[in-house]
């Protein structure tokens, strides 16, 4: 299976939820996590890288947060991956700095590069400004969700 690892779709996730906010809105982290169904200290980490990738601004103390750093329109999903992940790339012989053995003549090598051109072009253009724009109950959705997952389980009480 080829795919994202956890911490991509967390860092998606939690650059959708504030682009779904007013620009300039500034949550905790907290509370991010509890609507995204996300784990606090893992969101932590992500949000260092993603503050580091220049996606993300943070301001500590009263009134602090964390906000989008540029506006939605100008990150992509390829912008979180590449902070996340440091790239796309779909077969370790196209990694910068480890040479194939079969070098540029490769068919298998010319293939893959050419399906992690296609991906990196299609994530390029998948924007956050659409992702919001794509689903008018999408933040209702996870408001939803994050409520149900707080509620406490209820107990049964034995019938005697």
């Amino acid at each position: 299976m080829i795919g994202i690892s956890r911490q991509s779709d967390y860092a998606a996730r939690l650059v959708l939820h504030l682009a779904c906010l007013e620009p300039g809105t500034r949550v905790s982290i907290p509370e991010i996590s509890k609507t995204r169904l996300l784990p606090a200290p893992f969101t932590r980490r992500i949000v260092g890288d993603l503050v580091k990738a220049g996606i993300l601004h943070t301001l500590r103390g009263t009134g602090g947060g964390i906000r989008l750093a540029r506006p939605a329109t100008e990150i992509s999903l390829l912008d979180i991956l590449e902070a996340v992940e440091g790239g796309v790339v779909l077969n370790a012989c196209m990694e910068g700095g480890k040479p194939c053995v079969f070098g540029q003549g490769c068919l298998v090598q010319r293939a893959w590069g050419d399906a992690t051109d296609l991906l990196r072009r299609h994530l390029a253009t998948v924007t956050f400004d659409t992702l919001v724009g794509a689903s008018p109950d999408h933040q209702a959705a996870h408001s939803q969700r994050a409520a149900l997952a707080q509620r406490p389980a209820r107990r049964s009480t034995p019938v005697s």
